[in-house]
């Protein structure tokens, strides 16, 4: 009967993935099915952890993020959890073999959430590696499922694509991480000078990474290609979308795409992709 409690985790990690991001979900289904759990696996313990250090207000958060951490540790030995959406995590991990040093690291990067942290380059990059550019990493491990020649090769673009997503929502989330949460991840920014001049700099970066990390989706397998190129073009509407946006404004509210936006988005990836231009 063990069967039916997968499935339902399988199902929570889902349903969690479409209730916090129409982007990734629409990604996904562009994914092979044979890998769709899977990274609905990642993606609903990472939003786990991410609510804990980003949402649960009037509790300690240090406290949960550390019973987060040991009952990860205990879920991967034991190969089972009482809570749905690490036991679906701990399956995927065992199943293909990720590398446990990037759920620490991830951990580590929400950990420094915690904290009020004057962010300087080697902490900044420290934060990305560990939130964003470990996560692509874990979904690298499944994409290219053990060949370790592909993950390898693929590796540094997977990052890249990381770091370029992270990017674009510190830019988008600015005001809230700013005036809810207290946080500034940029190195030395200080936001009562934060301009135009400033964005552009920041947005001339993540531009950078955009085209390297495009490269390494033309080289992905292709169960995942047209989903991973999906979830690129919808970050990269976002981002354009920044662009226009004055710096002033980003203090005032926060970027979105409409959801008929991203349709239209999609539907253009893929004419795009079957014709080979992208």
């Amino acid at each position: 009967m063990k069967k039916l409690f997968d499935e339902l985790s399988y199902e929570v990690s889902k349903c969690t993935t479409q209730k916090y991001s129409t982007s990734f979900s629409l990604g996904i289904l562009a994914l092979k099915p044979s890998i769709r759990p899977a990274i609905y696996a990642v993606y609903g313990y990472v939003r786990l952890a991410d609510e804990i250090v980003d949402s649960f207000h009037g509790y300690d958060k240090e406290k949960l993020l550390k019973r987060l951490q040991m009952e990860t540790d205990e879920a991967i030995q034991e190969g089972i959890s009482l809570n749905p959406i690490l036991h679906s995590f701990q399956e995927v991990v065992r199943q293909y073999a990720i590398d446990q040093q990037l759920i620490r690291q991830f951990l580590h990067s929400m950990e420094m959430d915690l904290h009020q942290i004057d962010y300087n380059s080697t902490l900044y990059n420290e934060y990305i590696h560990g939130s964003a550019e470990v996560v692509g990493l874990m979904c690298l491990q499944i994409f290219t499922e053990g060949n370790k020649q592909q993950y390898e090769k693929l590796k540094p673009f997977a990052m890249k694509l990381g770091s370029a997503f992270q990017k674009v929502n510190f830019l988008r989330d600015l005001k809230d991480d700013y005036q809810v949460l207290g946080r500034t991840y940029f190195p030395s920014l200080n936001m009562s000078v934060f301009n135009n001049t400033v964005k552009l700099r920041i947005e001339k970066e993540i531009e950078e990474e955009f085209k390297e990390a495009l490269q390494g989706i033309k080289k992905l397998p292709g169960s995942s290609i047209f989903g991973v190129y999906l979830a690129y073009r919808y970050y990269l509407s976002l981002f354009e979308k920044i662009k226009k946006t004055s710096s002033q404004h980003m203090l005032q509210r926060r970027i979105r795409i409409a959801n008929s936006q991203k349709i239209l988005v999609a539907l253009k990836s893929y004419i795009r992709y079957k014709s080979a231009y992208f």
